[in-house]
């Protein structure tokens, strides 16, 4: 799959945007994000910005929209649907990701918001949480748009800036 999607993103560059975007709000999205392999493809694709003329900043854009309405997708359903959610798969199967993420965010606040978008399965499950928590959603929303415009820069910045600098560095 990862091979796939960089091969494909390679020979058709013009749809770099917007399968960018699908990866990140998949990452962010509860449910979806603990089927997909985003953020290492989203690192290959990075490193292929690098090898390439694509202009990072639409890229960069596109992986922090993603990832801020992802989040916030998530956010608004752990709101909508509260503690019903346990027993929607994959969450029924994984009961204890839920649990991890309640106390997680119960220890951290806000910083928990803004950090779980750092942490592998939580990154799943802290907006989701959050909601269903009835955390404040400008807090939320604050956290969640920072920690997207750092996350997304960071999966996307060390291919894209380091293989230019490593091609020019060796000439």
């Amino acid at each position: 799959m990862i091979k796939f999607i960089t091969d494909f993103v390679s020979d058709h560059q013009i749809w770099m945007i917007p399968i960018i975007f699908f990866l990140a709000f998949g990452e962010s999205l509860a449910f979806v994000s603990l089927l997909l392999p985003a953020t290492v493809i989203l690192l290959g694709l990075g490193a292929l910005i690098g090898q390439s003329a694509i202009p990072f900043l639409p890229i960069y854009i596109a992986a922090v929209l993603g990832a801020f309405l992802g989040d916030w997708l998530s956010y608004w359903i752990g709101a909508r649907y509260n503690d019903k959610i346990a027993t929607i798969w994959p969450l029924s199967r994984y009961p204890y990701l839920l649990k991890r993420g309640h106390v997680f965010f119960e220890r951290w606040g806000i910083f928990g918001a803004f950090l779980g978008r750092f942490f592998g399965p939580l990154r799943a499950v802290i907006p989701l949480v959050a909601g269903i928590c009835g955390m404040s959603q400008y807090y939320f929303q604050l956290a969640n748009i920072t920690s997207a415009l750092i996350w997304a820069f960071g999966v996307l910045a060390p291919g894209a800036f380091g293989i230019k600098s490593l091609s020019h560095w060796i000439g």
